[in-house]
């Protein structure tokens, strides 16, 4: 079959045959190879699936991963270092029929193997509503809950950023970032495959991969970008690129402007969820600002509302829910009717659990998330972020979390756990209470600093505050 460009790889599909679409793991793909190949496996499934993909940054993956679009067969990516409980959830819930990858203890579903030296025929076009890729949310608050985000979705959120970045087919884009979430698989690797450019996945992060990988865009969290901040020779390798992009947690803005003053230009801050896709972000050719997230990308709606439910105001400073809505947000959790209904307002916005502040241009920044951001402490309402912002602003933080504490007498009192960048002791501590005091407000300062060795990060590289309030 001759493929439409109403396909979501429909860059790969009627693109020229470049040589090198893919480098991954050693091993570069041609668009005929990569095509032919994930075609053939496609054609060798033994049912609609879905099929359970352990997502190694390996060739065997994306080769899975399009066949299964190619084929209207939904995709389960498996972390690699998930356990066999984890697994085990994933599979069960999602239904799967068939296992990608190496064998695992647990897993007794019929392998599919992928080779790379054969070729098959298109099967038919998929239905723009089919579920294409099945995602796992963190888990944060119970099991990990399914998120389907059908065809349909997958290109409206990559044609807002396509819109939003200025993302052609004569991009190049880097990055080594896993392959079982948005950040690295979506947007990593299904976005240049719809624009019909080039991928160079890295295997690991590294500064120095990143640094000998020639590209125009890179992709990175907060922790990437804040190593490639103390690789000087590396950050500095990356001033001819177009575009660096942040994105998945918070990045400190003293990372952004180390980052910005190393390379010669801002990175691009943006937001998303599983649920979601990405809805805000700063765009190619507008402003970048330390912080804050941008507007929302073409197709994308959002409001911020307080908790009386009325918009909060577009000061930059008031803090309310934030709320999307657009063709790139999923309909519904796998078998979890209760917590989609939870999850949207009765006119049909995405309630996405985080708390965001908005200015007179629209231009947004979230705050954190409201479960464990917002602290409510003396009859103030405040934000985690901003003093993780002024602390992270001191040489001698190297990582900082903040949260809200149970006490009998304010409600909440705020917490700063921080990691050190050099010897810990209480007038430190003391230092950098006076410092948020002064550098914000008198409330918002932290009433308890805890030194610690690190902080415990999720496989996305966010902070898990809830780990340490139990703790």
């Amino acid at each position: 079959m001759t493929p439409t460009t109403t396909h979501l790889l429909t860059g790969l599909l009627d693109g020229p045959d470049l040589p090198d679409v893919v480098e991954i793991d050693g091993v570069t793909l041609s668009r005929e190879r990569l095509v032919g190949a994930a075609a053939a496996w496609a054609a060798s499934l033994p049912d609609e699936g879905p099929v359970a993909v352990l997502a190694e940054p390996r060739p065997e993956t994306l080769v899975a991963v399009v066949g299964g679009l190619l084929a209207g067969v939904p995709v389960v990516p498996v972390p690699p270092d998930a356990g066999p409980g984890e697994v085990r959830h994933v599979l069960t819930d999602s239904a799967a029929t068939a296992w990608v990858g190496s064998a695992r203890d647990g897993v007794d579903l019929p392998q599919v193997p992928v080779r790379l030296d054969v070729s098959g025929g298109l099967p038919p076009s998929p239905a723009p509503d089919a579920a294409g890729i099945i995602l796992y949310t963190s888990g944060t608050t119970g099991a990990p809950k399914g998120v389907a985000l059908t065809h349909r979705a997958l290109a409206a959120g990559l044609d807002g950023l396509i819109d939003a970045w200025d993302w052609t087919a004569a991009d190049v884009l880097v990055h080594g970032l896993p392959l079982f979430h948005t950040h690295g698989l979506c947007l990593g690797v299904l976005g240049p495959l719809r624009v019909g450019g080039r991928l160079r996945h890295t295997g690991r992060p590294r500064p120095e991969r990143y640094a000998e990988t020639s590209g125009s865009m890179y992709f990175g969290v907060p922790t990437v970008w804040s190593r490639i901040a103390e690789d000087p020779a590396s950050a500095r390798a990356l001033s001819s690129a177009r575009l660096l992009v942040s994105g998945s947690a918070p990045l400190p803005a003293p990372v952004f402007d180390r980052v910005a003053a190393l390379t010669g230009q801002a990175p691009v801050e943006r937001y998303g969820m599983t649920e979601t896709m990405i809805t805000l972000s700063a765009r190619a050719d507008g402003e970048r600002r330390a912080g804050w997230v941008g507007l929302p990308v073409r197709g994308a709606r959002t409001r911020v509302r307080g908790e009386d439910g009325a918009p909060v105001a577009p000061d930059g400073q008031s803090i309310g829910r934030l709320e999307v809505t657009g063709p790139m947000v999923f309909d519904a959790y796998l078998g979890r009717p209760e917590a989609t209904a939870e999850s949207f307002t009765d006119d049909g916005w995405f309630v996405t659990g985080d708390l965001a502040a908005v200015d007179e241009t629209g231009f947004h920044r979230i705050v954190g998330r409201e479960s464990v951001d917002l602290i409510k402490s003396g009859g103030y309402r405040i934000g985690a972020g901003e003093i993780e912002t002024s602390l992270l602003a001191r040489p001698e933080v190297a990582e900082v979390a903040v949260a809200g504490v149970a006490d009998a007498d304010l409600g909440q009192r705020i917490v700063a756990w921080v990691v050190p960048s050099g010897t810990a002791d209480e007038p430190l501590a003391r230092a950098l209470v006076e410092h948020v005091s002064t550098d914000l407000s008198w409330h918002k300062r932290p009433r308890e600093v805890r030194f610690v060795a690190e902080l415990p990060r999720n496989a996305m590289g966010k902070v898990v505050k809830k780990s340490l309030i139990e703790e």
